[in-house]
């Protein structure tokens, strides 16, 4: 069924990365959404009624919810898939974050006004109604939203959208929901305890945890992650495979939104090489991570000596010094200054954040095991952290 809706409604379906098909995906989503947010608001709100089930009745309106973060999701994706313009240079994909956090928003409110309906339900019962029409009800909405679920999750992979698998998440929720009010609705056949008001300060606290997990996901992207483990992986064997790249550190991966990454990276190449040749070679890099990965990538190199035994000797020395203190520590851009009284070792060492030793405990311990070594060494460090 998602296929067949796909390939029907979605032109260029397999350009996931073009903003305008993922816009497609985003309206086939959404209008999918309301449609049959709808239908089940309508519904479950006449058999509550029927019922006389606060749950029931409460289902519902998170339906009617979900229809207007349908709504707003459709606003989002005709926002992100705007081009860039003079005020907005890396384009509008991340209003698709902020759309999901509208929607987490959204999903609170739902769960705060069910959990406060259900709290008044425990303190003051009513009678529910059993009635097997609405149990047939329920139950069709709890197979529309397994499959409405399914069907956003297997988008939102597909497109790499928060917004979907955070709506996707939301059926999901509704799943759970529904299945705690047909619970509260058989159990009325049997008791008269408030087990329709239990049942619905359960699933609100299912629904509020749910809103703030979605929440705290959002403002991790516009706060800013590490990248993909899988893309910078990829990215590090395309500079690997290059015969004139000998290293790469510093690789920095800004994300402006799905499909839209921003990178620089540093590459070590051979000092005494042609600079001409390696620059054009260089250049051709760039191109390909863009073409294979979708990354607009600035490359920096760095030029290293290759035949200087003295100085690859002190920077063997030195890997080994910093790799005794703690294994997850790496340096770079390794120089030396040689003097008739000392040498000077010049280098940037990049800590992990989850590394307990601090700058100035990692510099004396370095320092310290210089100490008795035949030359006098002096060390100046420029401590970075990781950014991928």
């Amino acid at each position: 069924m998602t296929n067949f809706l796909v390939k029907t409604f979605v032109k260029d379906y397999e350009k996931t990365d073009n903003i305008k098909v993922r816009e497609r995906y985003g309206t086939l989503s959404s209008v999918v959404g309301i449609v049959c947010n709808i239908i089940l608001f309508v519904a479950k709100f006449a058999m509550g009624t029927l019922a006389g089930s606060i749950a029931i009745i409460s289902d519902g309106f998170n339906n009617l919810s979900d229809c207007a973060s349908c709504v707003v999701t459709l606003f989002g994706y005709k926002m992100a898939a705007k081009p860039a313009d003079k005020d907005h240079p890396f384009g509008h994909g991340r209003v698709e974050y902020l759309t999901s956090l509208v929607i987490a928003i959204v999903i609170i409110m739902v769960g705060f006004e069910l959990f406060t309906g259900s709290i008044d339900k425990v303190l003051h019962p009513t009678k529910v109604t059993f009635s097997y029409v609405v149990l047939a009800t329920l139950i069709i909405s709890i197979v529309v939203k397994v499959w409405m679920g399914l069907f956003n999750r297997k988008l939102g992979k597909k497109i790499n959208s928060s917004v979907m698998l955070a709506t996707s998440k939301d059926s999901m929720n509704d799943v759970v929901a529904t299945s705690a009010t047909v619970v509260a609705l058989v159990a009325s056949m049997w008791t008269d305890a408030p087990i329709d008001g239990i049942m619905g300060i359960v699933v609100s606290l299912f629904i509020l945890l749910s809103g703030f997990d979605i929440v705290k996901e959002t403002v991790d992207e516009l706060l800013g992650q590490p990248a993909d483990e899988e893309l910078v992986t990829k990215l590090s064997e395309m500079v690997e495979e290059n015969p004139y790249a000998l290293g790469m550190h510093d690789l920095i991966i800004h994300s402006y939104g799905p499909g839209n990454l921003i990178g620089s990276v540093h590459i070590e190449v051979d000092g005494k090489g042609n600079i001409m040749e390696i620059h054009d070679v260089i250049d051709e890099l760039e191109r390909d991570i863009y073409e294979e990965l979708g990354v607009r990538m600035t490359i920096h190199m760095d030029p290293v000596e290759m035949d200087n035994e003295l100085l690859n000797e002190c920077k063997n020395m030195m890997i080994g010094i910093v790799k005794n203190i703690n294994k997850d520590l790496s340096l770079h851009d390794f120089r030396m200054v040689t003097g008739p009284s000392h040498t000077n070792l010049i280098f940037d060492l990049v800590v992990p954040h989850d590394c307990k030793l601090n700058e100035k405990d990692i510099k004396t311990a370095i320092n310290d095991s210089l100490k008795d070594k035949e030359i006098k060494y002096y060390t100046v460090i420029t401590f970075e952290r990781e950014f991928c």
